[in-house]
């Protein structure tokens, strides 16, 4: 069955770094675009940042662009969000998603990123 495990969340200040994997597993991988959204506490989930599946399209909200980049090894099956200049506001549970050919979503867990100082 289709598997995505988030990892690398932790309590950072503002200004840093902090990169987030998502392992996945039980599909092939390499064939679907893969995305990382966020849900601070009262908000909406929303999307991050999307790379399709060979990692040629990349896309961003605006409010990382230029800070965050998605990235994938598809020989690992991995796709990764690596995220700078991090700020208050970048706070909330991290997810890995993907959708397969016929419709269904899939989530990870998630995993807390929380910026303070």
């Amino acid at each position: 069955q289709v598997q995505l495990v988030e990892s690398g969340g932790g309590l950072v200040q503002p200004g840093e770094s902090l990169t987030l994997s998502c392992a996945a597993s039980g599909f092939t991988f390499s064939s679907y675009a893969m995305s990382w959204y966020r849900q601070a506490p009262g908000k909406e989930r929303e999307l991050v940042a999307g790379i399709s599946s060979a990692g040629r399209y990349r896309n961003y909200a605006d409010s990382v662009k230029g800070r965050f980049t998605i990235s994938r090894d598809n020989a690992k099956n991995a796709v990764y969000l690596e995220m700078h200049s991090l700020k208050p506001e970048d706070t909330a549970v991290y997810y890995c998603k993907t959708v397969s050919s016929g419709g269904t979503i899939y989530w990870g867990q998630g995993t807390q990123v929380t910026v303070s100082s």
